[in-house]
């Protein structure tokens, strides 16, 4: 167990360090850059009014609830994920599982506001769908994806995080880390310049 433990962690270490981050038009920005880009878009956009707009499939569908929260109540902008449980079955239900997302962006989106779609595999067609919706309302899209390198997710954003492992855990946990740093310099931001 202690070997296994040992093999965990170097390899979350090594996932970190392998992190691909681009644009839509292919473009690559390291880690540190990529943060800061998104941080300050979602900034600049809430400060025009816009919102945030969370989504998700099982884990990643608590990343999104989390984080929402967090956004909202200690980085003040407003934030939300579209999870709550009459709100899934409801559309499930009358139109397909692969429209839960795409039909409430649909409702809700205004342009400008962004759109955080969160994939472990990056193909889930419910959220590939929704980026669609969001793109052709104008919104913004941040997306982070994992597993194969030819996920169709991680093209499709504004900015895209890419994990390269094949295992849900490590590309759960950098995905949730990477959304807390973001959310962090964001509030890190504001402390510094209050009128934000």
């Amino acid at each position: 167990m202690r070997e296994f433990a040992k093999s965990y962690f170097e390899d979350l270490i090594s996932n970190f360090h392998s992190l691909e981050v681009s644009n839509c038009q292919g473009d690559n920005f390291n880690i540190y850059e990529g943060i800061e880009k998104v941080a300050q878009t979602i900034l600049t956009q809430s400060m025009n009014g816009k919102k945030l707009m969370f989504i998700g499939n099982g884990a990643s569908a608590a990343i999104s609830s989390h984080m929402a929260t967090d956004y909202w109540k200690n980085g003040s902008v407003r934030s939300l994920a579209f999870n709550d449980s009459s709100l899934l079955t409801c559309i499930s239900n009358d139109y397909g599982y692969r429209h839960v997302f795409e039909k409430p962006i649909e409702m809700f989106a205004d342009a400008g506001d962004i759109l955080i779609a969160i994939s472990s595999s990056g193909k889930s067609e419910n959220i590939l769908r929704a980026v669609e919706a969001a793109i052709s309302f104008k919104c913004k899209v941040v997306t982070f994806s994992g597993f194969k390198n030819d996920n169709p997710l991680r093209t499709m954003g504004d900015y895209n995080f890419y994990v390269s492992s094949p295992s849900y855990g490590p590309v759960e946990i950098i995905h949730l880390t990477l959304c807390h740093c973001i959310c962090d310099a964001i509030i890190q931001e504001k402390a510094k310049t209050p009128n934000i």
